[in-house]
């Protein structure tokens, strides 16, 4: 579904991404752990093309969307992407914020756009926030209510980017909750988080990064519990202290 080969990223003379290479199938949970500035969130914003690479191939259901003349909005309403920072419109309720996406691009009426956007909230249990502002809401429903946003859109692929750091240890659990339900309904996901909990339990694959390379992947039960790669080994012994 989606392939990096030789990916790379600098700014200026840092150079973030060393030559990233990996498979991401339909229906996988891929989670991306590793230490502060190691690249994690630069690859996962390279493969919709946020940032742009410096070199390589991200090769998204066959074709190469960094080929010169690429349809970049069509790629971005495949990819549903859920940021640190809820980036959710102030100005507008929680029902605005969720239908203008298929509103603007899918050029959905406003009444089947709000049919989709209840059933969304329904679903995550904030139907009665339906016409609250933003400013009213917990940062975990924030969150849950970005997830929703991106969903409308019925992307093929969920990117998620640390969704969890800029909460209150306790929200943090209602956010994760809803990316468990996700993960086993089949959406395919990609998600960068220190939650290492969520990486053993939904991840179907963890890759650990460090200095812009992935020096390790395989099965969560098997990487968290053999790690092979030294670095692995004593980033997990320092978050987990049970290596």
């Amino acid at each position: 579904m989606i392939e990096a080969r030789g990916l790379r990223k600098s700014f200026g003379g840092n150079e973030v991404l060393k030559g990233i290479d990996v498979q991401i199938s339909r229906g996988e949970v891929v989670v991306v752990i590793g230490p502060s500035g190691s690249g994690k969130s630069t690859f996962l914003r390279c493969l919709n093309r946020l940032e742009e690479p410096s070199g390589g191939q991200i090769i998204f259901e066959g074709s190469d969307i960094c080929a010169k003349g690429a349809n970049i909005n069509l790629l971005r309403q495949k990819m549903g992407m859920v940021f640190q920072q809820f980036n959710l419109f102030n100005h507008l309720t929680v029902l605005e914020n969720i239908v203008i996406g298929p509103k603007l691009v899918k050029k959905c009426s406003q009444e089947e756009a709000e049919q989709e956007a209840m059933k969304l909230l329904e679903r995550i249990g904030l139907a009665d926030k339906a016409q609250e502002y933003p400013s009213r809401l917990s940062g975990g429903q924030k969150q849950r209510i970005a997830i929703v946003r991106a969903l409308a859109m019925n992307p093929d692929v969920m990117l998620f980017d640390e969704p969890t750091s800029a909460l209150d240890p306790e929200m943090v659990g209602e956010v994760l909750g809803v990316m468990k339900d996700l993960a086993g309904e089949g959406i395919t996901m990609v998600v960068v988080t220190h939650e290492m909990g969520f990486a053993q339990k939904v991840g179907t694959r963890v890759l650990f990064m460090d200095e812009g390379q992935i020096l390790e992947q395989g099965a969560p039960q098997k990487l968290f519990t053999s790690p092979q790669h030294p670095r692995t080994q004593d980033f997990l012994s320092k978050v987990l202290n049970c290596i």
